[in-house]
């Protein structure tokens, strides 16, 4: 059925959503309704300064945040569950921003396309990671989180190649680096039901990240760019810290994102895989 209603509208829209369940259950819904024509237009309305969060979580400073060990204890599982949850939940709003706050560019209706099968991915790793919380009888709020994740994404609000740089290239990537390890301990752990859905978030990420490579890439060769030369400038300028090895080297080259790229940015020299399954 077709909307009046355009897709920025909508996003924002759905941006401004309070709850977490409610706006990832709302995100599937919308992207069916896109994929199914039920949208004519894109529109122009700007997405919100910051998304809608829940009451709950906490926000604090990373320092301030639950450790996740992973162990047979349950308290441990259910801190990185958590944590994993609200990445998602922020992964949710990067989508939408990306899909909504850069229609001045003009990019073609792939674009939206991609962005908005992202959002879908991620609503649908926010709702399966509640289901393991509820099996270990917690909730997505019973624990403090972090904001650095939005906070990074405001210093690229006005630069799409800058937003396209960090959240996908470098945000994004790094769970391909990080996952395989968590993945291993998870199934030490007996926890083979965390350890497959942490399976399919990670190979969905690969391509997540080949999107964001994809359109990179677009964006540079609209305004005549290198690459690999803008990339090294915009994470100089929009991320604090550095590139930290070992690298999924398999996963990020999946994603055609090579080595050219963020080898040269490494804290150390000694690039290799993250341990295999």
């Amino acid at each position: 059925m077709r909307t009046e209603q355009t897709l920025t509208s909508a996003l924002a829209n759905l941006l401004r959503v309070d709850c977490a369940l409610d706006k990832a259950k709302s995100v599937r819904q919308l992207v069916a309704q896109w994929q199914n024509g039920g949208y004519v237009t894109i529109g122009s309305e700007r997405p919100p300064v910051r998304p809608g969060r829940p009451n709950r979580p906490q926000l604090r400073p990373p320092r301030e945040v639950p450790r996740r060990r992973i162990g047979k204890a349950t308290g441990g599982r259910i801190a990185l569950v958590h944590a994993i949850a609200h990445i998602e939940l922020n992964a949710i709003d990067l989508a939408l921003d990306m899909a909504c706050r850069y229609v001045a560019h003009r990019l073609p209706n792939d674009f939206y396309n991609d962005w908005l099968a992202v959002a879908d991915d991620e609503a649908r790793h926010f709702l399966m990671l509640l289901d393991r919380l509820a099996a270990m009888d917690a909730r997505y709020g019973d624990l403090p989180a972090h904001d650095g994740l939005w906070q990074a994404a405001q210093e690229t609000t006005d630069d799409l190649l800058g937003r396209l740089a960090i959240a996908p290239l470098v945000l994004e990537a790094r769970g391909l680096d990080v996952t395989p390890s968590m993945i291993d301990r998870l199934q030490a752990a007996a926890d083979p039901e965390t350890a497959a859905a942490f399976t399919i978030i990670m190979n969905d990420e690969i391509g997540h990240v080949a999107i964001g490579k994809k359109w990179f890439d677009y964006v540079c060769g609209m305004q005549r760019r290198d690459p690999v030369s803008t990339w090294h400038q915009l994470v100089g300028t929009y991320f604090r810290g550095a590139l930290k090895p070992p690298f999924n080297i398999s996963a990020r080259t999946a994603a055609n994102f090579s080595a050219a790229f963020y080898a040269p940015m490494a804290e150390r020299t000694d690039l290799y895989d993250s341990p295999r399954r």
